[in-house]
């Protein structure tokens, strides 16, 4: 993994930008944003707490005695335990190979551990932005791709929006400071647009913690345009 980003001109970048586009912001996810979802490793914790929780019980109720039932629920708990080590690894993985780039003209997004792969996403091919905004301040951003643009919800996992396979989502996922994020995204789409001489109508404001999602699971749309996908250009 080390070695192909080392041949990146910038990190995150697969190619240096054209003249006269400039990098507005770089990051990556939260690894404990990663391992509460998509790793869902609270609930992970939760199964197997109860696993080695039914084999103590299980032990005392065949023999009686408490002695039994702790060897047999410590016999379980190095497995669990490894488990439970193991998705909070890949998780740590994942957000070091991640980096998501915003441009004055498109969204970048690079991850992977051992074949790191590159998704870029000019403004052009954007149809809405959505946000779903935490109660720290961390959150997901969903791109909504416009017309007839696809990408395989396999090659985007897990920086894709959860459970749309026929038309999948790319997604900025555990992004901290998301709100400041997804009005450098507004702003940068807006003066795109107006370089462009596209209009972009403003739509809501980003929510500043947790929101109610709509039937779509996400929070109300940030300052993007949903005409954004019939605009021309870069």
């Amino acid at each position: 993994m080390s070695d192909a980003h080392e041949l990146e001109p910038i990190p995150g970048l697969p190619r240096p930008l054209p003249p006269g586009e400039r990098i507005l912001w770089q990051g990556r996810p939260s690894w404990k944003g990663l391992g509460r979802s998509p790793f869902h490793v609270g609930w992970l914790g939760l199964y197997l707490g109860a696993v080695v929780a039914a084999r103590g019980v299980g032990s005392f109720g065949a023999s009686g005695r408490l002695g039994a039932a702790l060897v047999a629920a410590a016999t379980v708990l190095p497995l669990a335990l490894g488990c439970l080590g193991l998705v909070v690894l890949l998780a740590v993985l994942h957000a070091r190979g991640t980096v998501y780039t915003l441009t004055t003209r498109r969204v970048v997004m690079r991850f992977g551990i051992a074949l790191p792969m590159s998704f870029n996403l000019p403004f052009r091919r954007l149809a809405s932005a959505d946000v779903r905004s935490g109660p720290r301040g961390e959150g997901d951003i969903v791109l909504r791709l416009s017309g007839q643009e696809r990408i395989a919800y396999a090659h985007l996992w897990p920086h894709v929006r959860p459970w749309r396979f026929r038309r999948a989502d790319p997604m900025l996922r555990a992004v901290p400071d998301v709100a400041r994020v997804a009005a450098l995204l507004a702003d940068a789409v807006q003066a795109w647009s107006a370089s462009e001489g596209t209009p972009v109508a403003a739509g809501a404001p980003v929510p500043e913690t947790g929101a109610p999602s709509t039937a779509a699971g996400v929070s109300p749309p940030a300052t993007l345009s949903p005409a954004l996908g019939t605009a021309a250009g870069g």
